[in-house]
């Protein structure tokens, strides 16, 4: 294919050697799948701010450090060289959290570098070469797999969690399934769970998202309460990569807190429009 505007300055410093298809367009970027040497890989081109559509961008950069304290008030005023900082931070976030997910034995992408940009990474296969499919095109599942998978995928959410990330936006849609089983991706959207006031709502939204998909399959996994269980754990400083989490949790029987209340309805108001957002651009997505 012809090589994209974005992509010709790796190809002219010998990075990329061929761009060979267009693998999907979504909301904050568009993935091709590039040749550099003999090896076949991806290519994660970032939409410019302007024209990406991931909402309340602002939740998720609550709590990122700069070690450059001129950088940080500039992005803090919103200059323009404060934005283009917090551009370049947007994107480096996803190649600081891949290198720490890959360090936590959590099975993501691995990353090759981010060069203005454009992060190039490994591309996820299936038995066959192809492109591995995202775990929402994957529509027959044995309770058994369904039981294993959604095992693994929260050993992973704790291990992201021991190294300090939520994902922000897990689901069905940001996970790949190779011959080994899952594979997380897109991750610049990643918070600190310790400097994020919303990580934990984040960190409910994701367990929750998985839970559902793969109740579908598993339907006693609808009751598991892993999210709240491994929240409680991490606020103790109990949790840790190996902890053995049943899915159980004792409620708090204490009159409620009618603030929290609302704040979980609004939060579960605001993950169905964008599951149903996300399988709009699902549908929309170029293989």
């Amino acid at each position: 294919m012809k090589t994209p505007i974005r992509l010709q300055p790796l190809v002219d410093d010998g990075l990329v050697d061929e761009v060979i298809s267009q693998l999907m367009s979504g909301k904050e970027a568009t993935v091709y799948m590039i040749r550099c040497g003999d090896a076949i890989r991806c290519a994660k081109v970032y939409k410019e701010a302007t024209k990406r559509s991931f909402k309340k961008a602002a939740q998720y950069q609550e709590g990122r450090k700069t070690k450059n304290s001129r950088r940080g008030r500039a992005m803090e005023k919103g200059s323009k060289y404060g934005r283009e900082e917090q551009e370049k931070a947007w994107q480096n976030a996803e190649v600081d959290a891949l290198y720490k997910c890959a360090a936590a034995k959590i099975r993501v992408p691995v990353p090759y570098g981010c060069f203005d940009g454009v992060l190039l990474m490994e591309l996820i296969t299936n038995i066959h070469g192809d492109v591995a499919p995202r775990l929402n095109d994957v529509t027959q599942m044995s309770v058994e797999q369904a039981q294993s998978q959604h095992y693994i995928m929260m050993g992973y959410v704790v291990r992201m969690l021991c190294a300090g990330i939520v994902h922000g936006d897990l689901s069905e849609f940001n996970v790949l399934v190779d011959k080994d089983g899952p594979v997380i991706i897109d991750l610049p959207q990643a918070v600190d769970a310790s400097a994020n006031n919303n990580a934990k709502a984040m960190l409910f939204r994701d367990v929750n998202n998985m839970t559902d998909y793969y109740s579908q399959f598993a339907p006693e996994l609808a009751a598991t309460k892993y999210a709240k269980e491994m929240w409680a754990l991490y606020e103790q400083g109990e949790l840790t990569p190996e902890t053995q989490l049943t899915g159980l949790f004792e409620e708090d029987t204490t009159a409620a807190d009618v603030d929290s209340v609302l704040e979980e309805i609004n939060a579960a108001f605001e993950e169905a429009q964008e599951r149903r957002e996300r399988m709009s651009e699902a549908n929309n997505d170029e293989y």
